[in-house]
């Protein structure tokens, strides 16, 4: 009863295209190439780290981390006033039933 019960693939229909027979080829060695010649590497760094860019990398870092803890926040404050309203309108319902169940 509580067994899903599974459908039964079909059989095919039509033409079946049987696979295609792949056959070895040969392989003939080549001659090898020589290794092609590696660019000298360079002495100093390629990123040079100067108080203004240190300066600029730590104001942005600080903008990007108070955006998205303001965006954050704010996201929680929503789901906190929505649960708040829907924990009023939960209140008003029930003594809405109570006191017309009082009534009757």
């Amino acid at each position: 009863m509580f067994r899903p019960k599974l459908p039964t693939m079909p059989q095919p229909t039509g033409r079946v295209i049987p696979p295609d027979v792949v056959e070895p080829s040969t392989i003939t060695p080549g001659i090898p190439t020589p290794p092609a010649p590696v660019a000298p590497v360079p002495s100093r760094p390629t990123v040079q780290l100067t108080p203004g860019t240190a300066l600029a990398l730590v104001g942005g870092g600080t903008a990007v981390v108070l955006v998205v803890g303001a965006v954050l926040v704010s996201m929680l404050l929503a789901v906190a006033i929505t649960g708040a309203s829907v924990a009023v309108c939960a209140l008003v319902i029930r003594s809405l039933v109570n006191a017309d169940a009082k009534r009757r």
